[in-house]
């Protein structure tokens, strides 16, 4: 049974930074896209960034790229999202999730298992 469980959220001020783990369990991590995606309040999920299996490609969305970083270590099982100067409008609930491709995908439902979350609170 894969499980993913994340790490790292809280509140910080903008302009911080935070560091969100995500540890996978259950299948050989090696083989999947890891992705971060967000959702903020009365907002859909969208992704945030994304890497594949073996991190040689990384996909971010416009409003994160030049803040934050996606990273991954096969070893351990863990994904790593860096977020650097921080906004507001990046509060959100934050979650990983694996996809079963070599390719990274933007698409949702391409993701077959999913973290809990962990919530970001960028305060002004």
């Amino acid at each position: 049974q894969v499980q993913l469980v994340e790490s790292g959220g809280g509140l910080v001020q903008a302009g911080g930074s935070l560091r969100l783990s995500c540890a996978a369990s259950g299948h050989t991590f090696s083989r999947y896209t890891m992705g971060w995606f967000r959702q903020a309040p009365g907002k859909e999920r969208e992704i945030v960034a994304a890497i594949s299996w073996r991190g040689g490609s990384t996909y971010y969305a416009e409003s994160v790229k030049g803040r934050f970083t996606i990273s991954r270590d096969n070893a351990k099982s863990t994904t790593y999202l860096q977020m650097n100067s921080l906004k507001p409008e990046d509060t959100a609930v934050y979650y990983c999730a694996t996809a079963p491709t070599a390719i990274v995908s933007t698409r949702l439902y391409a993701y077959d298992h999913w973290g809990q979350g962990t919530q970001v609170t960028v305060s002004s």
